[in-house]
């Protein structure tokens, strides 16, 4: 099978090569994945890129990137009901902890990481909601029902931040959003009751502002260590920070005291290590969302799997409008 491999840290277009691989068999438990798409997410290319703190050599020989992708189910093995054959998937950690990737023809994993595509699903949607998805979702909804609550979502006009817009309003609650100025309309009509400048100095008093004083439930946020002070004054008392990501700022300085006196509650989300029960509730609200009309993942760019490259070279860039993939 064609496949994308990488065997040492560095740039995309130094490192990332196009191979041949044997086609890997489904063992035990297993399910065998003709893949479609390929999702690339910025852990992909940090991965790739060996920019994880503490990591100094790839974890396994040769590596498969990515832990996203669709495609229809080929193979199963011991265990698995002969009836998902022919089944369309979607794909979650294809590569955490795991050699081999989605960008490939072919992937094996466990039979409970390729979820059943809804019928109405397109699976290039499917190919967006293994990191994307989940992660909105569960930052959404991981502290229950929104409905008749306020939430405020950092840099919504990205992957995650759409989606979690999206899911927020159809789950009944208000939705204060933050994006650059060109992309306000886009997150307005994702859902948004209201959009401020990122940039804003007095972000946290229009928040508050907005709120009669109170400050918004629940914050979604994309950049904690930048916006921690913000949100020691914008998040309401008993109200949750569920950050899932801190890019700019990986060692933030807390605000230890507002917090406190806020009684505000910080929940570091990282998607691969969700719980179980936790996952198929997230799971579940992506597939209703869906099904609603509500959810529409945005997809900013496509590439060919020979071009993996480019593809990661556009999640680098960043500013996108959505997932970038690979068709395949």
């Amino acid at each position: 099978m064609k496949a994308i491999t990488y065997s040492a840290f560095g740039p995309a277009a130094d490192v990332l090569r196009l191979t041949d691989l044997p086609t890997p068999d489904p063992a035990p438990g297993e399910v065998l994945v003709r893949l479609s798409h390929s999702g690339v997410n910025p852990s992909d290319v940090k991965a790739r890129a060996g920019s994880r703190p503490g990591v100094v050599k790839p974890p396994f020989p040769v590596i498969v990137p990515h832990s996203d992708g669709a495609g229809v189910i080929e193979a199963v093995g011991e265990g698995v009901e002969a009836a998902r054959i022919g089944q369309r998937v979607w794909i979650w950690n294809g590569q955490w902890r795991r050699a081999h990737g989605t960008a490939a023809e072919m992937i094996a994993l466990p039979s409970a990481q390729a979820v059943a595509l809804p019928e109405a699903m397109g699976l290039d949607a499917g190919a967006t909601l293994g990191i994307p998805g989940l992660t909105a979702a569960h930052c959404v909804f991981g502290g229950g029902v929104v409905a008749g609550k306020t939430l405020l979502v950092s840099g919504g006009a990205g992957a995650v931040g759409h989606d979690a817009v999206q899911l927020a309003a159809w789950g009944g609650a208000r939705v204060i959003a933050t994006a650059s100025a060109a992309d306000f309309d886009r997150v307005r009509a994702a859902g948004a009751t209201e959009v401020l400048d990122y940039r804003d100095p007095d972000l946290a008093a229009k928040v508050v502002e907005m709120t009669d004083g109170r400050g918004v439930d629940r914050a979604v946020e994309v950049e904690f260590g930048l916006n921690a002070a913000m949100l020691a004054q914008a998040v309401a008392e008993n109200g949750t920070v569920a950050a899932y990501g801190s890019a700019l700022q990986m060692n933030p300085v807390l605000p230890f005291g507002a917090y406190l006196f806020r009684a505000i509650t910080i929940d570091v989300v990282l998607i691969y290590l969700l719980p179980a029960a936790e996952r198929a509730t997230a799971i579940g609200m992506l597939h209703r969302a869906h099904a609603a009309g509500a959810l529409s993942p945005a997809i900013h760019a496509r590439f060919a799997l020979a071009d993996c490259a480019a593809a990661h070279q556009s999640v680098e860039a960043g500013r996108r409008a959505g997932a970038v993939l690979l068709e395949i």
